[in-house]
């Protein structure tokens, strides 16, 4: 395991944040808390350290495996905190003015997946990866927040099977789903998704912005109104327990 789960550079004006757990790259409160702070930053000093743009990448092979299974197997009360840090995380990528671009290196699921969801760009590396919301497939209730940003993101013709159905898609497949915007070679993703932050970062501020905002502030605002609940629903099944940790 690396010592830091997230490495962060700037780079030509895009302020990269590297994914590295030496794992899964599992979706923790550490992880959270340090894109949050990455956004945080970068945000704050875009004027000044002429920063346009965000790209997020994994490590070859792996963007995200979800959320941490052991947290989500240690109860309910653990399970609501972490979930709702992630919902949260998901709202501010939604909000956030400059474009987020996501270099999916390799597999993408749960969380993984959400994630892509709430770009503003994904790209995917070719290779034997799988993308998607595998929640159903191990017995876990996909979340409303996770269901609304499908719904918000996906094509109609793949909805139910991405999200009822657990489907699990090649890089491919997962563009016409939805979750990917295009697919390139492996070894030339983060060259791809940072030609693709530089050209995103040229839009004009804050007019990109502020229609960002707009576009998803429908979406936003219903799974900020319903997460209580959603989460209230969701630790309170029998879909989550220790059985689903990791070992």
């Amino acid at each position: 395991m690396t010592n830091q789960p997230i490495r962060s550079e700037l780079r030509d004006g895009v302020a990269i944040a590297h994914l590295d757990d030496g794992k899964a790259n599992a979706f923790s409160h550490e992880v959270i808390s340090a894109l949050g702070g990455h956004l945080d930053r970068f945000g704050a000093e875009a004027a000044e350290s002429g920063v346009k743009a965000i790209l997020l990448a994994g490590r070859p092979g792996v963007l995200s495996g979800g959320f941490d299974l052991k947290v989500m197997g240690a109860g309910s009360n653990q399970v609501h905190g972490l979930v709702a840090a992630g919902a949260e995380l998901f709202c501010r990528f939604l909000e956030f003015p400059l474009p987020i671009v996501v270099a999916a290196t390799g597999h993408a699921v749960a969380a993984g997946a959400i994630m892509l969801l709430a770009a503003d760009a994904r790209l995917g590396a070719a290779g034997k990866f799988r993308i998607g919301l595998s929640e159903v497939a191990i017995g876990m209730t996909l979340p409303h927040f996770a269901a609304a940003l499908a719904r918000n993101r996906l094509s109609k013709r793949h909805y139910l099977r991405a999200t009822a159905q657990a489907e699990l898609y090649s890089p491919e497949e997962a563009v016409d789903a939805g979750y990917l915007d295009r697919v390139v070679p492996a070894e030339e993703i983060l060259d791809h998704a940072l030609s693709e932050a530089r050209g995103l970062g040229e839009l004009p501020q804050p007019a990109f912005g502020n229609t960002k905002r707009r576009a998803h502030e429908a979406l936003v605002a219903d799974v900020r109104g319903s997460l209580d609940a959603d989460l209230q629903a969701l630790t309170g099944s029998s879909g989550i327990g220790p059985d689903h940790a990791a070992k």
